[in-house]
This record gives structure tokens, C-alpha cells and sequence, in this order.
């Protein structure tokens, strides 16, 4: 019995020491090779076959690419870059417990970063940038206590930086959330970091200000906060940063001074405060770092000289203190500043000549001194710049010649001097330049012919010689030619095409010397003068006479009231722009009956009603049937007025093509656009009062952007390269127009005049304007083409939000637009204000054309920018979003 129980027993221990092995060997851990196969399980796609050797059969610390181990045997580091990959990253890299190093930027992976990389507590370098990982900035990053860098930058991350992010951030240095679709405030626990070296939270939407914890770690060397949303005054919390390397806070809504003291520390190599809101004088600088290269302060308010005291940043390389209120002359001293590659100067009020010195900066790439107030000679020694990229002399008063030589200049790519008083001829040597890609000669003074040399610039893709005095046929070269009428017109002594005067009575005329006349030939002459004097004032007169006949025959039909069936014929004068328009009696006969048709009614504004008006052949247009000439007193201005727009030319602007004018009846013929206008389109017709009517789906965000893009040149156009400037004054988006393109076509511009007076009419006659209307507009009538700014700002606003600039949400309340996305932006949830209709855009680029229309939309006109100033922020959102 006894030895029973004890075999009994014996069988009991060995079932559980088997029992006990089984369940030890069923819970062994994963081994690391396995991780990493889970991890290559998670992708799912591998375009350069970067893991084929990831192999179960092979060692990884040996063959699996990417794959670094320590002297134990166990994986250290994941290193993984440009590779293409494509997946979801896996949570088993949580179980290497020696892994120090994940690198893999440049690749395609989604979703976030799994909540179990938390627990690798030996991780100090995660480099994640550059791939589509979304969501918000993971909170448990913050936990990891050995996190040295951390980079998560050029993905689609959304929310608020988390404040726990940095409570465990002693060790950290670099931290970049650059180029995401970050909101909210920067979190002032970043004071915590006290050994940072670099935070780079670039290109998102951040708001507040930027907190004065920022340079609590003495090491801050690298700090960027460019593009984002961010207001307030830098100058306390930028002082603290005495180890600066570069310093970027370009592109946001800072206030005060610029922080100019930073210059002086001595590592600074990058100074950018371009773009913002700061005001007061470039103080004289005392002392500046030898190595700094990047001093860029455009695009604020700055103003006075700019100081001599600049040239002690000696080892600058590019220069930018363009748009701004800078005044005085340009220091000769600059010249001195022999590392240069950049000068952009433009858009200040600077007067004085361009320094001849200038010649001697032997590596000067760019030199852009355009719409200044410049006088005197384009300097010969210029054209010792033979590096010269880009020239812009343009939108100044500069005389004298083009220098014959600027084909010394061979690497010239852009060549502006338009807008001058420049006389003389075209160089031949203009023919040398074969890397040219813009030549712009419009409006000066140049006489002579277009050189046929110019047919050896093969790579242009712009070309301008138009409001010159130039003379001749213009030369059968395609390269120029294809630049069509406008890129020659107002140049009374050219012909040919793609100008529509022929040459045929054009002959080249030689240089002979002046024979010496007698006196009695003298006499001769002098009687053969009279006589030819005596016919041409009775030829004069006789046409008249037959020129009165033919106004009093140019009639237009005016229809009878709809109850009769007759017509009765008024006298009136018809002026036509556009030889593509019939010129008929019949036709027009025929065709303004529509005007009293209800079915041709397409449209309807503050001066009159727009009906489409189509001639046989299919030739349709617009014709803006006036209802009242607002401060037009008679025929003569109301001719000079709408004459004056035939001849503005632009592929932004509805064409005036011509007019009418009775005692009765005024019309104004237009371009017909067949897609509408942006109202509608945006908005749905029958649009109701609350954002819920439904506009046109095809008007998704790239096509809305290119609206705004091409309104925003119109304008451009109109306030800085018509002389004298045009303004609007009545910008609204039934006042947008799009072609089967949906290319905008700006309408209703130059008619100012025509316009009901405000304090006659109020607000409710005025446009349908109301949210439309500038303050000062409104509030005391100042006109300014910053009121047309201030329109195109809600304009802005309108496309990325879809909402009406006056919305009634309810009976008693009336939401703004401004104010509506003011107060979003304010409270970081800059993205509820997005057109949920939007599929498939680039979020940073809806925030930036959000930032701009708010810019825009500023109370005080000194603050809005000009339309040249916004056309360039326009391009450079969209190239920033396609780099």
C-alpha cells in the first residue's frame, strides 16, 4: 500500500514537471528575429526590395538590411530610409529591448505610431519624418525617458501639441512637428527641455503667442517657427536665445519690433522675420555675427534708412528688405559685401540711383531693386555681374539707354526693366543672352526696330516690348511671336503680325545726306505747302460733315414694350473694341431684341442687368444694360470712362469689347464667360441663408485656389500695371466669373464712377456688398486699392470655407465671416472652419490662404498687403505645398 502511494505520487511529480515544461516552452519569448519578420508582415509595399533579404533562414544581425546590432546579438538600431515602404508600422518592435535608433523617414507608412513603442525606454532616436502618418502627436512619446531626437515632421498629424509631450524632456535636443497640420498653442511645458538644442514646428497653424519658455535651455541653437499663425510681440523671448544658430519666425502675425539684437550673437549663420507685422526702424547695428548668411526681413512695415551700419554683417550671402516703407538712397557700402549672392530691395519707397559699385560683387546671383523710386542710368558696371541670374530694374524712372553689353551677363535668366523711362533701341547683343527665360521691355521709351537677334533666345517664356515707340516689322520668329498681340501692341510704329496692321506700304527707308536747297526751290515748296494746307482743311471739313452722317446712321434697335410687336429705331453711337463682333446694322438689330427677352436675363448687379446676346454664327456676349451713371454727368465722360477699359488687357478680365450710348439707353458689350460666377458656383443658386445650400461639386480646392490665384493677378494688374492704377471698389464673387475652365474672369472692374453713391444709397443698393465693404469704405469713403484688398481677403475666406461673408444663423443673429474665422483661429480649431464639401486637399494650404484672407481683411489698411504683394504669397503657398 505504502509503495502504491508512493508510485502514485512519483507519477503525480512527473505529469506536473512535464505539465510545467509544456507551458514554459508555450510562453518562450518571441525571438527578435521573429519581431522583425512581423514588422516586414506589415508591409505592404516594397517597391525597391529593400527586405528581400529579411529571410527567416538567415541571421538578421548579420544579413537583414537596415538591421544593426550590438556585441550581444540583439538589434540596436532599424535603419530604413528613402526606401519607398509601405504599411502600417508593426507593435512588435515594442519587444527589442535594446533598440535605440528607428530611422525611417522617406517612406509611405500610415496610421500613427503604436501606443507599445512606449515601452522601449532605451529609445533615443525616432526619425519618422516624411511618410503619411496622421492623427495626433502620440502623448506617450512624452514617457520615453531616454528620447534624444525626435523628428515626426512632413506628415498629416492634426490637433494641439500635447503639454505632457515634454514632461520627461531633460534629455532631449531636437524635436521636429514641422510641415503637419498642427493647431493650438506651443505648449509652454517646453521650458522643461533644458538641454534643447533645435525645435522646428514650421508650416503648420499654430496659434498664441510664442511662449517665453522657448529659450529656457541655454543650448537653443536652432529655432523655426515659420508659417504658422502666431501674434504677439518676440523681443523678450528671443533675447534669452544666446546660442542661436538660425532663427526663423518668417511668415506669421508677430507685432512690435523685429528682434534685431539677435545679430549680434556670435554663431547666428540664418536670420528670417520676413512676412509679418513689425514695425519701427533698422537700427544701427553695433555689432553683427561674421558668420551670418540669411538676413531676410521682408514684407512688414519697416521704415527709415536703411543704416550704413549693415556692412559689418560681412559674411552675408543674401540680402531681403524688400516690401516694406524703407526710404533714403542704397548704401554704396553694400557693394563691400563681396560674398553676396542675393540683393532684393523691391517695394520700398528708396530714391537715388543704382550704385555703380554694385559691379564689383563678382558672385551676385539675384539683384532685385523693382518699383522703387530709382532715377538716373542703368550703371555699365553692372554688367560685370556675369553670374547674374536675375535682374529686376522694373517700376521705376530710369533713363538712358539698356547697356549694350549685358550679353556679358550669359547665365541671365529673368531680364525685367518694363515700367521705366528707359529711350534709345533694343541691343542686338540682347541676342547673346541664351539662357533667358523672361524679357520684359513694356512701357518706356525704346524707339527703333525689334532686332532679329532676339530669335536666338530659344528658351523664353516670357516676352514683352509693348507700350514702347518701337517701329518696323515685327520679325517672323516664333519664339517671340508666340507671345501673341498683347506682348506688342501700343507701339504705333510696328506692324505685322501678331499685330493686326499690315506692312504692306512699309519699306525700309536709306540714310542719305540732305542736299542743299536753292532759293527758289525754296519758294516752290513753300507754295506747294499752301496749296496742300487749302485741300486738307476742305478734305478735313467734308469729312466731318460725312462723319456726322455716318454717327447719325450707327443705330442700335431698342425693342417697344413687350405688348407691341413694332420696333422703333433711336439714333445713339456704337463703339466696338473687337473686330470679332459683327459691325452689321442687321445683326445688332437682331440681337438687342433680346434685351427686353426674360430668358437672355442672366444676371443682374448695383449699375445695371446682364442679358447674353448670340448673332448668327454662334458669336455670343454679354451686354450690361445700364440703370444708372452714378456721378457720369454726360456722354463725353461716360465715353472716356468705359473707353479707357477697352484697352485693358488681361486673362483674368472679362473684355470690354465695346459700348453704346443713347440719351435713353447705355450699354456695355462684354466677353460672355459660360460657367457663371463664383457665387453660384460656390453657393448654389437659391442659395439659402445658412451654409447648407449646395454648390457645384466640381469646384473642389485646386480649382478654387487657381480662382483665387487668377483673381488676385487681375487685380494685381489693375492697381500696379495700369497707368493710371484702376481700382474696383465693388469685389464680390457674383462679380467672379468662370469660363468652361474654370479659369476667373474679373468683371465690373474700372467702374467706379458708375457706382450709386454710398451716403445717397446706403448699404442696401450698394453691391449686395455688405461683408464685402473696407471700413474705411463704409465709414468715410476713402478709396484706396487697399479696399479692394480688404474684398479679396473674403473673398479668400469665402473659397476656403464656403460660407457667405454675411450669414443669418438665426432670426435675431448675424454671423461675420472675419470675425466667424477670427474667433475659430483664436481658439485653435482653425480646421472647423474648412468647407466640409472639400475632398482631397492639402490642409496647411487651405490654412494659408485662411491666414493671408485674414491678413487681408486687417481693420487697418497700413496692414493689408498690396495685390503684387499677394499674388507672390499666393505662388509661394502653392509651391511650398508641391516642394
Amino acid at each position: 500500500m505504502r509503495v502504491l502511494g508512493t508510485s502514485f505520487h512519483f507519477l503525480v511529480s512527473l505529469y506536473a514537471f512535464c505539465l510545467l515544461q509544456f507551458v514554459i516552452v508555450g510562453v518562450s519569448p518571441i525571438t527578435e528575429k521573429e519581431i522583425l519578420l512581423q514588422f516586414k508582415g506589415n508591409i505592404s509595399s516594397d517597391p525597391s526590395n529593400i527586405l528581400r533579404s529579411w529571410d527567416p533562414s538567415k541571421s538578421p544581425c548579420q544579413d537583414y538590411s537596415g538591421v544593426f546590432c550590438n556585441s550581444d546579438g540583439n538589434v540596436v538600431r532599424i535603419v530604413l530610409w528613402n526606401t519607398g515602404l509601405g504599411g502600417v508600422l508593426s507593435p512588435a518592435l515594442s519587444g527589442l529591448k535594446s533598440l535605440r535608433i528607428i530611422t525611417l523617414y522617406g517612406n509611405k507608412f500610415t496610421g500613427n505610431v503604436p501606443v507599445e513603442y512606449g515601452e522601449i525606454e532605451t529609445l533615443w532616436k525616432i526619425n519618422l519624418s516624411s511618410n503619411a502618418l496622421s492623427g495626433s502627436i502620440p502623448e506617450f512619446l512624452g514617457d520615453l525617458p531616454n528620447i534624444r531626437f525626435l523628428d515626426l515632421s512632413r506628415n498629416g498629424y492634426t490637433g494641439e501639441i500635447p503639454s505632457a509631450l515634454f514632461k520627461n524632456c531633460y534629455k532631449t535636443r531636437f524635436v521636429s512637428f514641422a510641415h503637419n497640420n498642427l493647431s493650438g498653442l506651443i505648449p509652454v511645458s517646453i521650458g522643461n527641455c533644458l538641454n534643447l538644442e533645435g525645435i522646428d514646428l514650421s508650416f503648420n497653424a499654430l496659434t498664441g503667442l510664442l511662449p517665453l519658455e522657448v529659450c529656457s535651455s541655454p543650448r537653443m541653437m536652432y529655432l523655426s517657427v515659420r508659417s504658422n499663425m502666431l501674434s504677439g510681440g518676440v523681443l523678450e523671448q528671443v533675447s534669452k536665445c544666446g546660442s542661436l544658430d538660425l532663427l526663423d519666425l518668417g511668415s506669421n502675425m508677430f507685432t512690435g519690433s523685429a528682434p534685431f539684437e539677435v545679430l549680434g550673437v556670435p554663431n547666428l549663420t540664418y536670420f528670417n522675420t520676413s512676412w509679418n507685422q513689425f514695425q519701427g526702424e533698422i537700427p544701427d547695428i553695433g555689432t553683427c555675427s561674421g558668420k551670418l548668411e540669411v538676413l531676410d526681413v521682408s514684407g512688414n512695415a519697416l521704415y527709415g534708412e536703411i543704416p550704413p551700419s549693415i556692412t559689418k554683417c560681412n559674411g552675408l550671402k543674401y540680402l531681403d528688405l524688400g516690401f516694406n516703407r524703407l526710404n533714403g538712397s542704397i548704401p554704396v557700402g553694400i557693394s563691400d559685401l563681396k560674398n553676396l549672392l542675393v540683393i532684393r530691395l523691391a517695394n520700398n519707397s528708396i530714391e537715388g540711383t543704382i550704385p555703380t559699385e554694385f559691379g564689383s560683387i563678382e558672385w551676385l546671383e539675384v539683384l532685385d531693386l523693382h518699383n522703387l523710386r530709382l532715377g538716373g542710368e542703368i550703371p555699365y558696371e553692372i554688367t560685370k555681374c556675369k553670374f547674374l541670374l536675375e535682374m529686376d530694374f522694373s517700376g521705376n524712372s530710369l533713363e538712358g539707354g539698356i547697356p549694350q553689353n549685358l550679353d556679358n551677363m550669359t547665365y541671365l535668366v529673368i531680364l525685367d526693366l518694363h515700367h521705366n523711362q528707359l529711350n534709345g533701341s533694343i541691343p542686338l547683343t540682347i541676342g547673346n543672352l541664351f539662357n533667358i527665360h523672361s524679357l520684359d521691355f513694356s512701357e518706356n521709351l525704346l524707339s527703333g526696330p525689334i532686332p532679329s537677334s532676339l530669335g536666338n533666345l530659344k528658351n523664353l517664356t516670357h516676352f514683352n516690348v509693348s507700350y514702347n515707340n518701337l517701329s518696323g516689322v515685327i520679325p517672323s520668329i516664333q519664339n517671340i511671336q508666340q507671345f501673341g498681340f498683347s506682348a506688342f501692341f501700343h507701339n504705333p510704329g510696328l506692324c505685322g503680325a501678331p499685330l493686326e496692321n499690315s506692312c504692306s506700304g512699309v519699306t525700309a527707308t536709306p540714310v542719305t545726306r540732305k542736299p542743299k536747297l536753292s532759293a527758289s526751290a525754296i519758294v516752290a515748296i513753300v507754295a506747294a505747302a499752301l496749296i496742300v494746307t487749302g485741300v486738307c482743311i476742305i478734305t478735313v471739313i467734308n469729312i466731318k460733315a460725312r462723319g456726322r452722317k455716318r454717327e447719325d446712321e450707327t443705330m442700335i434697335v431698342e425693342s417697344t414694350p413687350l405688348a407691341s410687336t413694332e420696333s422703333n429705331v433711336i439714333i445713339g453711337k456704337l463703339v466696338l473694341f473687337s473686330k470679332s463682333l459683327p459691325s452689321k446694322y442687321e445683326d445688332w438689330e437682331a440681337g438687342t431684341k433680346a434685351l427686353l427677352d426674360k430668358e437672355c436675363l442672366i444676371g443682374g448687379g448695383s449699375i445695371g442687368t446682364v442679358y447674353k446676346t448670340t448673332f448668327e454664327g454662334g458669336i455670343a456676349i454679354a451686354v450690361k444694360k445700364l440703370e444708372t451713371l452714378g456721378r457720369i454727368r454726360n456722354q463725353d465722360e461716360f465715353e472716356h470712362e468705359i473707353g479707357r477699359l477697352g484697352n485693358l488687357q488681361h486673362p483674368n478680365l472679362v473684355a470690354v469689347q465695346g459700348y453704346y450710348w443713347s440719351s435713353s439707353m447705355q450699354l456695355i458689350l462684354l466677353e460672355f464667360v459660360s460657367k457663371g460666377n463664383l457665387y453660384d458656383n460656390l453657393h448654389g443658386l437659391g442659395y439659402p441663408g445658412t451654409s447648407t445650400g449646395s454648390g457645384n461639386p466640381e469646384l473642389n480646392w485646386s480649382r478654387r485656389f487657381q480662382i483665387a490665384v487668377g483673381t488676385a493677378r487681375a487685380l494685381a494688374y489693375l492697381h500696379h500695371d495700369c497707368k493710371p492704377p484702376v481700382l474696383h471698389l465693388n469685389i464680390k464673387s457674383t462679380n467672379i466669373l468662370l469660363d468652361e475652365n474654370y479659369t476667373a474672369k474679373l468683371s465690373d472692374y474700372g467702374l467706379g464712377k458708375l457706382l450709386p453713391l454710398l451716403e445717397n444709397y446706403g448699404f442696401t443698393k450698394i453691391h449686395n456688398a455688405v461683408g464685402y465693404i473696407a471700413p474705411e469704405l463704409a465709414q468715410s469713403s476713402r478709396l484706396s486699392d487697399k479696399c479692394d484688398v480688404y474684398s479679396f481677403g473674403v473673398i479668400l475666406l469665402e473659397l476656403v470655407t464656403g460660407r457667405k461673408p454675411v450669414e443669418s444663423a438665426a432670426a435675431n443673429e448675424v454671423v461675420i465671416l472675419c470675425e466667424y474665422v477670427r474667433s475659430l483661429i483664436e481658439t485653435g480649431l482653425a480646421s472647423d472652419c474648412f468647407d466640409r464639401s472639400l475632398r482631397g486637399f492639402v490642409e496647411n494650404e487651405l490654412i494659408q490662404v485662411m491666414r493671408l484672407g485674414l491678413i487681408c481683411t486687417s481693420e487697418m489698411p497700413s496692414r493689408r498687403p498690396s495685390m503684387a504683394e499677394v499674388v507672390q504669397v499666393l505662388e509661394s503657398i502653392r509651391n511650398g505645398s508641391e516642394s
